[in-house]
């Protein structure tokens, strides 16, 4: 198994850089597994948002879900990027601010490491008060 960085999926994803974008594509395509770590994912999904490329919520859940679709790739842990997922697609704006993907992976990997260790989730917390309300 091999783990890919950000760039390296952006260049999949963007298709933006014609030499890059086709050794993306093989790394990903390759045969054996490639891992998208938490951090990549999020890095990825925070540029996609950014001033450049300005993706909306939709296209931010559609591009992750284009990603669960390649049969190589693998998250940290898929159960949690999936429930992150549904948690960020089913949010609703909060006094006209977006749900925001990093604070639902947040929320759903605090939760799933907690159960692991065989504790009770008591909440997540945070000073940013969009995600207090939406997660």
């Amino acid at each position: 198994m091999i783990a890919i960085d950000t760039n390296i999926l952006l260049r999949y994803l963007l298709e933006d850089d014609e030499k890059q974008s086709k050794q993306a594509t093989r790394l990903i395509q390759r045969e054996g597994k490639v891992l998208v770590t938490d951090a990549a994912l999020v890095e990825t999904v925070w540029t996609l948002k950014g001033k450049k490329y300005q993706l909306t919520k939709s296209e931010i859940i559609e591009t992750i879900l284009q990603l669960f679709q390649e049969t190589n790739l693998h998250f940290e842990d898929d159960q949690v990027v999936w429930k992150a997922l549904s948690d960020f697609k089913n949010a609703k704006p909060v006094k006209g601010k977006e749900a925001d993907f990093a604070d639902a992976l947040i929320v759903c990997k605090g939760r799933s490491v907690i159960e692991k260790q065989k504790e009770v989730f008591n909440g997540s917390f945070t000073f940013d008060k969009a995600a207090q309300k939406h997660y």
